[in-house]
């Protein structure tokens, strides 16, 4: 049994079920025992992939599409660049490199930040980078930031924030929660709600047993980046596994070792994940005063920027094993099949102007 375990056990005997986001943010960002306080989770020696991990071209072309969208902003200066959730930095890396390359100007302006709510993955990021010798400032919340200008990624970050879940059964919906059946961690259905988002009420009545996400959390988060970018201008690129419409599903899920597990066994030892509901995200940023907002397949993304060209530069000074190395990196950005990125994950995009980059325009 883990500490948090133990933790939780002892809280819901004292108190009774709690409801889902509390137990995921215990999960996953208690300071002591969490998820993310304690393990490294990423690449093949972790418990999930990702794409800055795949292959250097994911973060050169997110780069690449950063100058642009900056120039195409009126290459404000000062402004912030911003990751937030950069794992071990390897995206931040390979997009400072990028920029570096394609438009030094834009690197002076900047003042890079890293929004990290882990002490231990912000000093491996500020490690990773530190050979660009910038002035990088760390902070725990997207509402720290300098109040300038914006150019914000967050890759794999809406799904880390805790949702919510709701259940249709006997004609009502009910808040799912983390309870105690003979000792053991089980998810059990509370009271009868007699108020549900808006978002649930607008999908019409669902069939019994049907569940509903949702993310208070999210929304904030959400909220606060469109009102700094409908403020003081910049953009954003959301990239993260989702849907691009609202409708019901389970989608909570656990990761130990590239493998789905059990989020209520082992508690911080596992990563815990939604999938992001992108027409919400989308929606949110208009509502708050957001003038752009877009969103396609990263697939479509990544090949409208230039994949396949960036592949063929790479791969002209590679041998066979090295362009075979390539190709299957290609395909996992990009590609459909099982275990691709390309349709399952989404980017989306935010802006305070017309930007002629996808995913508003291809």
């Amino acid at each position: 049994m883990t500490p948090l375990d133990r933790r939780i056990r002892e809280e819901i005997a004292a108190s009774g079920p709690m409801r889902l986001d509390r137990f995921w943010n215990i999960a996953l960002f208690d300071r002591e025992h969490g998820y993310y306080a304690t393990r490294d989770p990423f690449g093949a020696g972790g418990d999930f992939v990702t794409a800055p991990e795949v292959s250097q071209m994911f973060g050169e072309l997110i780069g690449a599409w950063l100058v642009a969208a900056w120039r195409e902003l009126g290459r404000p200066s000062p402004f912030v660049l911003c990751e937030v959730g950069p794992g071990r930095g390897t995206l931040l890396h390979d997009m400072l490199r990028s920029i570096r390359q394609i438009d030094p100007d834009m690197l002076r302006a900047a003042r890079v930040r890293i929004v990290e709510t882990s002490d231990r993955l912000a000093a491996l990021q500020i490690e990773r980078v530190s050979r660009f010798d910038l002035p990088i400032a760390r902070h725990r919340r997207i509402q720290e930031l300098d109040r300038l200008p914006l150019l914000l990624v967050g890759n794999e970050l809406l799904d880390a924030i805790a949702i919510r879940q709701l259940r249709f059964t006997d004609g009502a919906w009910r808040e799912r929660e983390i309870g105690l059946a003979d000792g053991a961690l089980v998810v059990c259905d509370g009271a009868a709600l007699r108020a549900v988002p808006a978002s649930l009420a607008a999908l019409g009545r669902p069939e019994e047993g049907a569940v509903f996400e949702f993310s208070p959390e999210r929304d904030g988060f959400i909220g606060t980046l469109a009102g700094h970018i409908a403020s003081q201008n910049g953009a954003a690129l959301l990239i993260d596994y989702g849907h691009v419409a609202t409708g019901f599903g389970d989608t909570l899920q656990a990761l130990r070792r590239h493998r789905f597990a059990s989020s209520l066994e082992a508690v911080g030892e596992a990563d815990i994940t939604s999938h992001v509901d992108f027409e919400r995200v989308l929606a949110l940023g208009s509502a708050l005063g957001v003038a752009h907002v877009g969103a396609m397949t990263q697939g479509a993304f990544l090949l409208a920027l230039g994949l396949l060209e960036r592949a063929g530069a790479l791969g002209s000074t590679m041998d066979e094993a090295g362009q075979r190395e390539l190709t299957a990196a290609v395909h996992r950005l990009a590609g459909n099949g099982p275990g691709d990125m390309g349709d399952l994950f989404k980017v989306a995009a935010l802006s305070s102007a017309p930007l002629s980059l996808p995913p508003f325009r291809i």
